[in-house]
Formats: C-alpha cells, structure tokens, sequence
C-alpha cells in the first residue's frame, strides 16, 4: 500500500471514531438528559404525594374532631335526658304532694296525735322519695321581691304595708325545680 492510501484509512477510521465518540456523547447526554428528567419525576411525584397526604390529613383530623364533638354533645345529652327522664312523672305527683301539704294542716287541727304522726310519716317518705329523684322546692317566701323568672303573679291586691309593694304578700301554690330547670313556678300574690 501505498502512504496516499494509508493516510486515507487513517483518516477514515479518525473520522469513523470521532463519529463514534460523537454518537457515545450524544448518548450519555440523552442519558443523562433522561436521568434529570427522571429525578425531577420523582421529585415531582415525591411533592404531589406529599400534597395529597397533607390533604388527606387534614380531612383526618376534621372528622376525628366532628367524631369528638359528636361524641361530646350526645354524652352531655344523655346526661341531661337523664336528669330530666322522670320529670313527667314528677310533675305528675306534685298535685298529690300540694293535696299532702294541704291535709296535714288539716291534720295538725284533729286531736288524734297517732292519726297525726302517720300521715306525717307518710307525708315525709313521698316528700324524700320525691327529693331523692332530684326534685328541689323552688325557695320562695313572703317578703321576698318579686321576680318574674321565678315566680308566677296570679294577683295584685293592695299591700298591707309599705314594706310589701312589688313584694310577694302570699305564696298560694309552691314551685319545684328538677335539677336547675324549673317544673312548676310558685304561683304568688304581689302587693300593688
């Protein structure tokens, strides 16, 4: 061969080998290109999952707070219907225990003192039983101011005194209380 012709290959494998190198350059920086691609993916992937579980969260920690709340405001519910579940059959018996007090002044006026101690007797056990199951007498008394929220006016009579105007003279029936709720207002009558 002659050097015309080895220069000639020479130049042609330097040509094939840079092209070579060319397209090995080309293919590490598509990788390399495919590789950021990839990581920014993933981050981007990595982000969205990170959104998605914060939502997620979120809805999480608002049900558990409704589910506490539910569970709050039916046990405060509960107690209440408790308090008050025999307030129906206490306002029942109320006439019953006015009729009561009603006859043991009655009572008190006969001369049979055994008659006496065992209605008393009777008269006490309906009023404790009565208490235990959370009844209160609402206290009001005469003399003391009147006070709509608390008392019903039946009447206005004339007061006997000056001390008496806008004050109840004369409680005609008792008021009961279950709990802090009010069953029946005492009906009073009101100097004018």
């Amino acid at each position: 061969m002659d050097l015309k012709n080895i220069f000639k290959n020479k130049a042609k494998m330097t040509t094939e080998n840079t092209e070579r190198e060319l397209d090995m350059t080309n293919e590490t920086l598509e990788n390399t290109t495919n590789e950021e691609q990839n990581a920014v993916e993933e981050i981007s992937v990595e982000e969205r999952l990170t959104q998605e579980l914060a939502v997620e969260k979120d809805k999480f920690l608002r049900l558990y707070a409704e589910y506490e709340n539910f569970k709050r405001r039916t046990a405060k519910e509960r107690i209440e219907l408790f308090k008050t579940a025999n307030q129906d059959v206490l306002h029942a018996l109320l006439p019953v225990l006015d009729d009561f007090d009603r006859g043991m002044v009655e009572i008190h006026k006969a001369k049979d003192k055994n008659l006496t101690k065992g209605v008393e007797l009777i008269h006490e056990k309906l009023k404790n039983t009565l208490m235990s199951k959370g009844l209160e007498e609402v206290a009001i008394k005469n003399g003391d101011a009147f006070d709509a929220d608390f008392a019903e006016a039946i009447t206005q009579i004339p007061a006997p005194t000056e001390k008496l105007k806008g004050k109840i003279v004369d409680v005609i029936e008792k008021g009961y209380k279950l709990g802090d709720k009010i069953i029946r207002f005492p009906k009073v009558v009101i100097g004018n």
